[in-house]
């Protein structure tokens, strides 16, 4: 099976089963695709087990959950997004605009947060931003398009494309727990971009099935494998490491 046949099997999958999905959905032959590829990761894989993790239902609702939830913990993401869903009942382009900035900010979030949630349901009640289009785009063209729009960078992109679209191959060179779960699997004291690239094309088309792994080994699911980052650099990776522990994922041994 190649890596275009993939993605327009998830494209049509996901979209049908957007709205009911609970958990990011894969399959055996993934796990044993990337077990096949990478021996250090098949070990991980299976020590750890199947791994559930949580997925946003709806589109807009989850480009707005992951805007307020920069740089603040999940804990405080978690805190401002029950907020506003108890607020608003729905969280759609017309509430959020019926709202306006001045309750948005009354449920936590900044006010430069609330301007580009604001901004950003503007843009899709006026048809200037094609929300619905996105399902039809390639992985890049999404973050294209998502990177476009105020308060959204590349990282953020990356994660509505895994965690909402749930596409297959999302691999993210920004995020820190990543690249601490990969220190920890394959010994490297850094993981620079080169290096990255090799593992994402060792581990392509799954690299969104080996994140889940990474992101658990950095969150401590093994807990005898360490950092081998230089101790300088290593507060802030395991600052990395305990963002993705607490984030909403099982593993189903």
């Amino acid at each position: 099976m190649n890596y275009d046949n993939i993605i327009l099997q998830s494209k049509s999958r996901v979209k049908e089963e957007a709205e009911t999905s609970v958990y990011f959905s894969y399959d055996e032959f993934a796990t044993e695709y990337l077990k096949k590829k990478d021996k250090r990761l098949a070990e991980v894989i299976d020590r750890i087990g199947r791994i559930e993790r949580e997925v946003d239902g709806d589109l807009f609702a989850s480009i707005v959950h992951h805007i307020i939830g920069q740089q603040i913990s999940t804990k405080a993401q978690a805190t401002i997004w029950q907020r506003l869903q108890e607020g608003l009942g729905s969280v759609n382009a017309d509430t959020i605009l019926t709202s306006g900035i001045d309750r948005l900010q009354s449920f936590g979030m900044t006010y430069r947060k609330a301007a580009y949630i604001t901004d950003f349901a503007l843009k899709v009640k006026n048809g200037a931003f094609d929300l619905q289009g996105l399902w039809d785009k390639s992985d890049d063209a999404v973050i294209a398009e998502l990177s476009g729009l105020k308060g959204v960078g590349v990282w953020t992109a990356e994660m509505i494309l895994l965690f909402c679209m749930q596409r297959p191959n999302v691999f993210s060179y920004g995020d820190l727990a990543i690249l601490r779960g990969m220190r920890m699997v394959y010994h490297h004291r850094k993981i620079d971009r080169n290096t990255f690239e090799k593992y994402r094309r060792r581990l392509s088309p799954y690299c969104s099935v080996a994140s889940l792994y990474f992101w658990a080994v950095a969150g401590g699911a093994i807990p005898e494998m360490k950092d081998y980052a230089p101790k300088r650099s290593a507060k802030k990776s395991e600052r990395a490491g305990k963002a993705a522990s607490h984030s909403k994922s099982r593993q189903i041994l």
